[in-house]
């Protein structure tokens, strides 16, 4: 293995997108019981109208080349290849800033936030205020994927981005993550806290009350932690299945009532779920859960590196700042009015303000940093 980093262009053959076609309007649906709305899972009428606008209106070659307005790479680490956008900023104080994903999002989450963060002064914001950015997918996810072994879990992956950092030139830099990625983040600064200036979470399960867990809501994480590759033959055959089974979650997780586009671009929606279907991972992606099973509940370990929550309303189960700090090293806490699960697709002014109040005072211990 190499420590190369290579361009990467992401480029879909049209006959996947034909086959895409083809198969969403040939799908079997299956039936329902009247007026049960979401209490069972996606509601029939409902995917039934978002595959057809899938099919008929979404356009791929317009977020294709959206994503590829990012620059693009690919390198291997560790055995498992890794797909991350890098937007250096024009800015020459700027601070090198890692934002990571979970399930069921991908990459796309962080779009609305790229441009603002690495470059400020071009959004109307403190130049002061500057990262550079790197946005990888986890692997196992999206252009990540798939991976060749069962081990891929939060540890293993906190391993694999301080490498990355190095190979990119940055010797310090800041942390943010969502759900999976506010474990892989938290994990990279108990493995090696002298390298991470601070880590900014939206989720902290050491910290979340046992009666806050929404029990009714994780029996796709039983699943998917038990049985992962039962379930992948459903969902790498079906793109309705597939479609059903992460929309659900965006619908249960985000701030929204009825129906989840009332915090998330549809189109958005769709991105993400094309990360998924066009790359073949739903199995991997899924055996981060298996992955990490030996682990859940357990007391994770203390980290040291300064600390920042921003607890959304609607997020699932927000955490409590007096169990937060029982194994982190609070220095911020914000409580936000609007935005669930996915801050970066729901509510991208407030993460974007919340990230720069955060680094703001820990910038001045960020000088080792190099590139």
């Amino acid at each position: 293995m190499t420590d190369e980093i290579v361009p990467f262009t992401i480029a879909v053959p049209q006959q996947d997108l034909d086959d895409l076609d083809a198969r969403l309007a040939n799908t079997r649906w299956p039936d329902e019981i009247d007026g049960v709305g979401w209490e069972l899972g996606t509601p029939l009428g409902y995917l039934q109208e978002l595959a057809e606008y899938w099919r008929l209106r979404y356009d791929w070659r317009a977020h294709e080349e959206r994503l590829n307005g990012f620059p693009g790479f690919l390198t291997n680490i560790d055995g498992a290849d890794v797909h991350f956008l890098h937007a250096r900023s024009p800015e020459p104080d700027a601070i090198p800033l890692m934002l990571t994903h979970g399930w069921p999002g991908s990459i796309v989450e962080f779009l609305d936030v790229i441009g603002p963060l690495s470059d400020p002064r071009a959004y109307g914001g403190d130049p002061e205020d500057a990262f550079h950015v790197v946005v990888p997918s986890l692997p196992g996810f999206g252009f990540s994927g798939p991976t060749t072994e069962a081990d891929w879990g939060p540890d293993r992956i906190a391993g694999a981005w301080p490498v990355l950092m190095s190979r990119l030139g940055y010797e310090r830099f800041g942390l943010h993550g969502g759900d999976w990625g506010a474990l892989v983040s938290r994990q990279v600064g108990v493995r090696c806290p002298e390298r991470v200036i601070g880590a900014h979470l939206t989720m902290l399960p050491s910290a979340v009350p046992e009666t806050g867990s929404r029990s009714g809501e994780l029996g796709y994480a039983m699943i998917q932690a038990t049985k992962p590759q039962t379930l992948a033959y459903g969902l790498t055959d079906s793109p309705a299945g597939q479609l059903a089974w992460l929309v659900e979650k965006f619908k249960s997780f985000s701030d929204s009532r009825d129906v989840p586009e009332e915090a998330i671009d549809r189109d958005d929606l769709l991105t993400n779920v094309m990360l998924y279907w066009l790359t073949g991972t739903a199995n991997s992606s899924s055996r981060i859960y298996a992955a990490s099973g030996p682990d859940w509940g357990a007391e994770p370990p203390k980290s040291t590196v300064p600390t920042g929550v921003a607890v959304f309303p609607k997020d699932t189960g927000p955490p409590v700042r007096h169990l937060a700090e029982r194994t982190d090293d609070i220095v911020h806490w914000s409580t936000l009015d609007r935005g669930g699960h996915f801050p970066g697709l729901e509510v991208p002014d407030l993460l974007i303000g919340d990230l720069r109040t955060f680094f703001r005072p820990l910038r001045p211990f960020s000088a080792l940093q190099r590139y």
